[in-house]
């Protein structure tokens, strides 16, 4: 098994903020909101946690009229981008951005309606306190909709996901994905992780060749 290569929680940089939004997530994201939405049915006052540059949230929200979501990040250039993503859209008055640690929200327990989190979870070294906050935060009758990537079992698998899927994409961008693939968690691992915090292993599902995803109704 392939072990597990932390890269830094932060993408803090312009250039890692760049190459990011620049790549094609399109396809990813679009599946990401379907699938959630198929899950979700009331409280649209929804947390993005690590969000990025905002992509998600604004597919969400051109989507459901009703959603209203709070966008957070740790990475100060990730938010800046991600403002004018916002802005660009129209959205500014339904997505609103902040600069969070998801360990440490500033929220009272049950504030948000769902908690979303896309390709955060590779990112931190610890992510069982995250997780916890995650849940501390969402309401009853809630969902909580967390999708990362699996590491893969060996580099030849690493090799093929990046041909597959960052086959036309930049250097740097080749290397983030391939960086995130190798910090990613095992579904074994996720699923343990999902069992410390309460819940059963099996709201842990592989959803793809290379995505795993964590669904909690509370």
């Amino acid at each position: 098994m392939l072990a597990r290569m932390l890269e830094p929680e932060r993408m803090d940089s312009e250039e890692e903020a760049y190459a990011y939004d620049t790549m094609d997530h399109r396809a990813v994201n679009h599946r990401f909101v379907d699938d959630f939405l198929s899950v979700h049915a009331q409280g649209w006052k929804i947390l993005d946690a690590g969000t990025g540059t905002a992509l998600i949230p604004i597919e969400l929200c051109r989507r459901e009229k009703r959603a209203c979501v709070l966008a957070a990040d740790a990475a100060m250039s990730m938010l800046e981008r991600a403002a004018e993503n916002v802005a660009g859209a129209g959205l500014v008055g339904r997505i609103h951005l902040e600069r969070l640690d998801a360990a440490n929200l500033p929220f009272d327990a049950g504030s948000f309606g769902a908690v979303i989190a896309n390709s955060l979870v590779h990112h931190l070294e610890y992510p069982a306190r995250a997780m916890g906050e995650l849940l501390r935060v969402l309401a009853p009758g809630g969902t909580l909709f967390v999708r990362d990537l699996v590491r893969p079992p060996d580099d030849s698998a690493v090799r093929r996901l990046v041909d597959a899927y960052a086959g036309d994409a930049t250097e740097a961008q080749r290397d983030l994905f391939e960086a995130s693939l190798r910090a990613a968690l095992t579904l074994d691992e996720v699923r343990a992780l999902a069992t410390s915090l309460g819940r059963s292993p099996d709201t842990v599902r592989p959803t793809s060749d290379r995505h795993w995803t964590w669904v909690v109704q509370k």
